[in-house]
């Protein structure tokens, strides 16, 4: 019988990463479970059973990360580590303070460059980073503002990453498209093909369990995106237009 895995997710409090944890727990996987609100990490890991750790962590803060890493280092090699946390403020970018652009910029894109600089000495050789990137990073969207910024960036470095670590380490890129979390009950316009926490887990999950780079979900709309993305700007930037009228 093949060892359990074990893997570390960031994010895990609600939405999809807590929709990850209980399908790779129902899989067998030991978990380690990482987001702010140690309070709802507790209340998840109860609900999984006994084999889960729990490790509160803030990945905007360096010191919270390298913190939280030694007391993963106990647990290791890990198998696999899945970074999801993130920020999000809909809206337009001439609406946005300067502060809370700050805070989804050092979350979003320095967090998940913090991560990818502490998990490999945490993987086992050949061992998985997933970066949660998303399709409001393929191309400039109304609404999008600093978000949409900052997952473009993660994309990029996962690009990177995944050339600078090829052959000791499996980098992979996760792009979501519309799913229904605490984050998305705060748009206020039609999300098309927008999926559930639970569908998006298991793409998840059996996306890294392929060869692909990236995991893209649902398809009927990201390869819309990815479309739009490939146009030259004279087609695409009219097209764009539209989506604010």
């Amino acid at each position: 019988m093949p060892k359990p895995e074990t893997i570390w997710i960031i994010g895990a409090s609600d939405g999809i990463g807590a929709a990850l944890a209980r399908e790779w727990a129902r899989r067998g996987a030991r978990l380690i479970l990482s987001a702010r609100s140690e309070d709802k990490l507790q209340e998840l890991a109860a609900s999984l059973g006994s084999n889960h750790v729990i490790v509160p962590l803030d990945v905007g803060d360096r010191a919270s990360l390298e913190k939280a890493a030694k007391e993963i280092a106990a647990f290791t090699p890990l198998d696999r580590v899945i970074h999801l946390a993130a920020l999000y403020d809909p809206g337009k970018i001439s609406d946005l303070s300067p502060e809370r652009a700050a805070q989804i910029v050092t979350v979003n894109l320095t967090g998940s460059f913090h991560i990818a600089q502490i998990s490999p000495r945490l993987l086992r050789a050949g061992g998985q980073l997933a970066l949660c990137g998303s399709v409001a990073g393929y191309i400039g969207l109304p609404q999008g503002q600093i978000y949409s910024a900052t997952k473009a960036g993660v994309i990029n470095l996962a690009e990177s990453l995944r050339a600078e670590l090829a052959g000791s380490f499996d980098v992979r890129l996760i792009s979501p498209g519309f799913v229904e979390t605490r984050l998305t009950q705060r748009n206020t316009f039609t999300m098309p093909a927008i999926v559930t926490p639970e569908i998006a887990a298991c793409a998840i999950i059996d996306g890294l369990n392929t060869g692909r780079f990236e995991i893209h979900f649902p398809r009927r709309f990201t390869y819309v995106l990815k479309l739009l993305s490939a146009l030259p700007y004279w087609a695409a930037l009219p097209l764009i237009r539209r989506l604010t009228q």
